[in-house]
This record gives C-alpha cells, sequence and structure tokens, in this order.
C-alpha cells in the first residue's frame, strides 16, 4: 500500500492522461494524490529588462485538474503544488520509497515508438520509489477509462525478485485483473549460431528448465494473493521484444531497474530503457537491490 500517488504535469497531453491514470489508482488504494508541477527559475534582470514573472497558467492548470480529478472521484483527497528548479531533481525528492510517482511519455507513433525526454529518464534511474510512465490515449483527458487489460510481470526467473512480484500482484489484485507472467529464455552459443541450429532436445530442455523455475518463483505469490488469475508464459527470445508484444492492450507493464550504486551515477538497464521507449501501455518500472 502507497502512503501517496504523485503525478508530475507539465500541461501536455501526456500528463493529463498522466493525472487521469494516477487518480484512478489512488482511489483505488484509498491513498492520498498529489500533482505537482516543477517550474524553470525566474529569469534575473539584465540590462534593465524586468525578470520575467511566473505565468499563471501552471497555477490554473493544477487547479483545474485538481478540480476535474475530484469531481470524478468523490472522496479522494487531491492536493496541489507549484514548485521551482531542476524537474528530475524535485520530482525525485518530492517522493519517498513507499510511494508512487506517475509520468507521462510522449508518442512518436507505432513504428518510431515513444519518446523518453531527459527529464523522464533522469527520474526514473533516481528515483527511490516506482515509477510509472503513462503515454497519451486516443480519447481525450478526462473521458472514460479504457477496459482494464491483464498485467504484465515481466520476470527473470533466474534472479526473481520480492518487490516486483509484490508490486505486479498487488496491482493485479487492487484492479481486480489477470496477471501475465513472462519469462524469456535464450539458447546458449556453444549450442549453435542460432536456435534453429540447435538440438531439438537441447531447446526441450531450456523450456521446461525454464518454465520450472518460473513457476517455483510464482508460487508462493499466488498464494499470497489466492484471488489474482495468473498465467505464465516462457518463450523463447528477446525480454524487451517479447514483453512488448504481449503489452498491447494490457493495463499495466511491470519490470525492474536494478539499483546500482556506483560513483558513475544512476543506471537504467537494456531491457528497462527498450520499453521506456517501445511499450504500448503504461510502465512501471520497479527498484530493487
Amino acid at each position: 500500500m502507497f502512503r501517496s500517488v504523485t503525478v508530475g504535469l507539465d500541461g501536455s497531453r501526456e500528463s493529463l492522461d498522466a493525472a487521469d491514470w494516477a487518480a484512478r489508482e489512488a482511489a483505488r488504494r484509498a491513498a492520498p494524490l498529489r500533482l505537482i508541477h516543477v517550474g524553470a527559475p525566474p529569469i534575473e534582470p539584465t540590462h534593465g529588462v524586468a525578470a520575467a514573472a511566473p505565468g499563471p497558467w501552471a497555477a490554473r492548470m493544477l487547479r483545474t485538474t485538481a478540480e476535474r480529478l475530484a469531481s470524478r472521484h468523490p472522496g479522494l483527497d487531491v492536493s496541489h503544488e507549484r514548485l521551482t528548479g531542476v524537474p528530475a531533481v524535485l520530482l525525485v525528492e518530492a517522493v519517498g520509497s513507499g510511494e508512487l510517482l506517475v509520468l507521462g511519455s510522449r508518442g512518436l507513433g507505432s513504428v518510431a515508438g515513444f519518446f523518453v525526454g531527459s527529464v523522464t529518464q533522469s527520474t526514473v534511474a533516481h528515483a527511490a520509489c516506482p515509477v510509472v510512465l503513462v503515454r497519451a490515449r486516443a480519447t481525450a483527458p478526462g473521458a472514460a477509462p479504457e477496459a482494464a487489460g491483464e498485467v504484465v510481470l515481466a520476470l527473470d526467473c533466474h534472479a526473481p525478485n520480492d518487490a516486483l512480484a509484490r508490486f505486479a500482484f498487488e496491482a493485479a489484485a487492487t484492479a481486480k485483473a489477470p496477471l501475465r507472467a513472462v519469462s524469456t529464455w535464450s539458447v546458449p552459443p556453444l549450442y549453435g549460431p542460432s536456435p534453429g541450429a540447435a538440438d531439438p532436445r537441447i531447446l526441450d530442455t531450456l523450456r521446461e528448465d525454464n518454465a520450472r523455475l518460473l513457476t517455483e518463483a510464482l508460487r508462493p505469490w499466488r498464494e499470497a494473493y489466492p484471488g489474482v488469475e495468473v498465467d505464465e508464459e516462457s518463450v523463447l527470445g528477446r525480454p524487451a521484444r517479447e514483453i512488448t508484444r504481449v503489452a498491447e492492450g494490457a493495463s499495466l507493464v511491470v519490470a525492474g531497474r536494478r539499483v546500482r550504486r556506483s560513483r558513475l551515477g544512476a543506471h537504467i538497464g537494456p531491457v528497462v530503457h527498450a520499453l521506456m521507449n517501445h511499450c504500448p501501455a503504461p510502465l512501471a518500472v520497479v527498484p530493487h537491490d
């Protein structure tokens, strides 16, 4: 259970759709919703030119969005605030490890994928809490929500993580949605230059081993959430490509980001990075050790 759900708003179509998603999630979880807009610092006066004052549009956008969401979700505790500074830094500082942060993700079309800007990438890389990226919907902001689909869990069954599984199962239970757990596997090069060149018996063994590990990794979570319908999928292929394939029509995709404590700074792995750019469904990136 999250202490609060926070959404970053910049007035774009994507951020307004993210606010709609965040409000539904907050209402389901009986958690307060915070709307935050981070504006650039005011320009200092130079050569006798007065400093630019923050425009009233941000305050108006926050107020009207808060009123719309409160009206749509009676009883939902909605607050809003304006901050000034570097967006990625202040958004990370505004949320703690026990909260949920929601951001909009800008679309470039089905072929090019989805544009993920530097603010989003930096926020995801440094946040101590799960971050959900929501792309713009075809319908107008505030329209009735699309039909709920399944929750997709991208799981490495060779290194399963409790934080990741807990988030996915709780999301499915809260939304009363089925959960599809997907684990990919590959053929080691020593068995041939490509999967097609490998002995079919080797392929069968690898497939069975991965499926068994997936079942074992999910067993305690099936027991903890008996009301969640679970479908297991062990598939040969590249993780990001296979997750993107099954994500069409999903209500949420859940993927993990390993926290790397390094002098080189935070890091987003290649699978999560690819999903951030191509996943067609809302994507939850869950940090874990």
